[in-house]
């Protein structure tokens, strides 16, 4: 018996690109898909509010409800990933969850408890010489309002 893979590896990053314009190798989210782009929205795809964090409003980022993982490929050529965390403004206030940067089996980052209503963290990650970035967002209590942003996520790669 063969196996036979179809398909290719997704591009490695370049530069400074944000995550929303990258294909990532895997994604599942608590709440309908992960959005780029936008809050999290209902189930159906592109059905979410621009991402708001206290106000600002950022029109890069991934929008994810909890529990949730994406991952991406670096190929060793980042060195940095950075974002803006927290609940979106259209959960008025509810929702907790737990945001972590793991690469390469290590974690690298852990938000703690976030609670809607809270400001937004600016989140600035080593990623040096990492094959590959996950993105987790944990469920605290209820899932139900969990709209959690990655807010202008972006990776700073070699050229």
């Amino acid at each position: 018996m063969a196996l036979r893979i179809v398909g290719s590896e997704p591009p490695l990053p370049r530069g400074e690109v944000p995550l929303s314009d990258l294909a990532w190798t895997y994604a599942a989210n608590g709440w309908g898909p992960v959005e780029r782009d936008e809050e999290v929205g209902g189930t159906a795809a592109n059905d979410g509010m621009p991402l708001t964090l206290g106000g600002q409003r950022y029109t890069k980022g991934l929008g994810v409800n909890s529990p949730s993982l994406v991952r991406y490929r670096l190929g060793k050529r980042c060195q940095s990933f950075t974002a803006w965390v927290g609940l979106d403004d259209v959960t008025a206030g509810a929702g907790s969850v737990a945001f972590q940067v793991w690469a390469d089996g290590d974690k690298l980052f852990d938000s703690g408890v976030i609670l809607g209503g809270a400001p937004a963290q600016h989140i600035n990650v080593d990623v040096s010489g990492r094959s590959e970035l996950r993105l987790w967002v944990g469920e605290v209590d209820d899932l139900g309002q969990d709209h959690a942003d990655w807010a202008d996520a972006r990776v700073h790669c070699d050229q």
